[in-house]
């Protein structure tokens, strides 16, 4: 849940209404404007992760379109509903109520209606509920159409500076020390960019134990409120970002932790000293070697390092 004000996340908290088939509700002519009419399946629909403006126009056609919307929370669908004037029905559906539910959906399913699938935000089944219901309405040979959009640990992949040519995305760390350690030992040599999911309130225990297990110098980066007004991105090695966020207030807001593969980025040593001469010459040297860590995605403190060198080389030489 965002933890800021959001332009695009005004309006009420009107819970809606639960279109499971044992509240006795029937399906009355739509309040909505149907776009076109949607065969019978189930829609797995990606929904903003922050800002309501992100949301595709697909995704607006079928969510005004189907039958009923299976929401995690129905209270933060309605603001999304609310936004772009949509009245669908709504049922709740996640890890609580599946046993219940699940049977819901494929009975509407059964009659023929067609059901979209959302999380709270982003992607369902990323970190969200929704992986029993996919396999129970396969099993029972209805249709499963994926509705692309949002998904944070993309988004924040993409400007990571971090190598995407392969990643693993592994949810959520365990809470506790000793077991996010093991975890971190198992995944420790995958040859791939690490994408987290992290709790704020864990992010300073999380790094400092990534930085221990995984080695410190290793790049890593930072996505706090991802489309949200206060987005952030920090990018450094482990080590520096463990320091950072170590003396720093608790954030706020959702975090993506990615870690960069063990040894996947080899620095050009020559194309960072061209750099480091070329804005020596314009910058103050600590300036400089800022510029260039984060142009090549290396740590700050090496590249400091770096340009001491290269400055007492070129004085030395006149």
């Amino acid at each position: 849940m965002p933890n800021h004000p959001d332009p695009e996340k005004e309006g009420g908290i009107d819970a809606g209404q639960d279109c499971s088939p044992d509240t006795g509700l029937d399906f009355p002519p739509e309040a909505h404007a149907r776009q076109r009419p949607l065969e019978t399946a189930l829609y797995v629909v990606a929904t903003p992760i922050g800002n309501l403006r992100d949301i595709s126009l697909r995704a607006l056609d079928v969510l005004k379109s189907v039958d009923c919307i299976a929401c995690e929370d129905k209270r933060v669908t309605t603001r999304l509903l609310q936004r772009y004037a949509i009245a669908t029905r709504m049922l709740a559906y996640h890890d609580h109520n599946a046993d219940k539910q699940g049977p819901a959906i494929l009975s509407l399913l059964q009659q023929e209606k067609s059901v979209a699938l959302v999380s709270d935000a982003g992607t369902p089944l990323i970190s969200d509920p929704g992986f029993r219901l996919i396999n129970e309405v396969v099993a029972a040979g209805f249709k499963v159409v994926p509705v692309p959009g949002p998904s944070s640990p993309i988004a924040a992949l993409s400007v990571a500076g971090l190598p995407t040519d392969t990643f693993l995305f592994a949810g959520f760390l365990p809470p506790k020390s000793a077991a996010r350690r093991t975890r971190l030992k198992n995944l420790a040599a995958v040859p791939a960019t690490l994408v987290f999911l992290e709790s704020p309130k864990r992010l300073k225990a999380a790094l400092a134990d990534c930085a221990s297990v995984l080695g410190e110098e290793r790049a890593a980066a930072v996505g706090r409120e991802i489309t949200k007004l206060y987005e952030t991105f920090s990018r450094d090695s482990l080590g520096e970002l463990a320091a950072r966020f170590g003396e720093a207030e608790t954030p706020k807001g959702e975090i993506v932790l990615m870690i960069g593969p063990p040894g996947a980025v080899e620095p050009d040593g020559a194309a960072i000293d061209t750099a480091l001469r070329s804005l020596m010459a314009d910058h103050p040297l600590k300036t400089a070697a800022a510029m260039v860590a984060d142009a090549f995605n290396q740590p700050k403190r090496d590249i400091y390092q770096r340009a001491l060198l290269l400055k007492q080389t070129l004085d030395e030489r006149g």
